[in-house]
C-alpha cells in the first residue's frame, strides 16, 4: 500500500510543491514551523528509515535537499536552515528543512502556523523560481 507521501508525490494528493526531480521530490509541510518549511522525500523508494536507504538514494536525496535548502534560504528571511529527520509519523523516509532564525525555531513541540492555500502557494511559488535559478 502507498504512503501518504508516494500518492504526493504522485500527484494523487495535492502538496505545494517546491522542486522535483526524477528520483526526489520537495513540497511544504502543511503543518508548519515556519513559513517555507519543506519536505524532501525519495519518489521510488518507500523505506521508512534514511539510514536503510541504499547508498545512491540516500547521496541523491541528500544533495537533492541541498539545492532546495539553498533555494529556500534565497526565498525566505532567514539565517539559516535547519535540518531534521525524524519519520515517526508518515513510514516514508523524508528530510525536514525549516527556515531558522533561532535553534528554538527547529522545535517540533512547539504551535504549527496556520497559512492560507493562498500563502502556502506564494511561498513555494517563492522557493520554486529560487530552485529553477540553482
Amino acid at each position: 500500500m502507498a504512503t501518504v507521501f508516494t500518492k504526493i508525490a504522485k500527484g494523487e494528493i495535492p502538496s505545494y510543491k517546491v522542486a522535483e526531480s526524477e528520483d526526489f521530490y520537495a513540497f511544504l509541510d502543511i503543518n508548519p514551523l515556519a513559513q517555507g518549511h519543506t519536505l524532501v522525500i525519495p519518489r521510488n523508494v518507500e523505506n521508512d528509515y534514511i539510514f536503510r536507504l541504499d547508498d545512491g538514494t540516500y547521496m541523491g536525496l541528500c544533495a537533492f535537499a541541498k539545492k532546495v535548502a539553498l533555494a529556500i534560504e534565497r526565498a525566505i528571511p532567514c539565517k539559516r536552515v535547519g535540518v531534521a529527520v525524524l519519520g515517526m509519523e508518515v513510514p516514508h523516509t523524508h528530510i525536514h528543512l525549516v527556515p531558522l532564525n533561532s535553534e528554538s525555531d527547529l522545535d517540533f513541540r512547539k504551535k504549527k502556523l496556520e497559512l492560507s492555500p493562498e500563502e502556502f502557494k506564494s511561498i513555494a511559488s517563492k522557493i520554486a523560481a529560487e530552485y529553477e535559478k540553482l
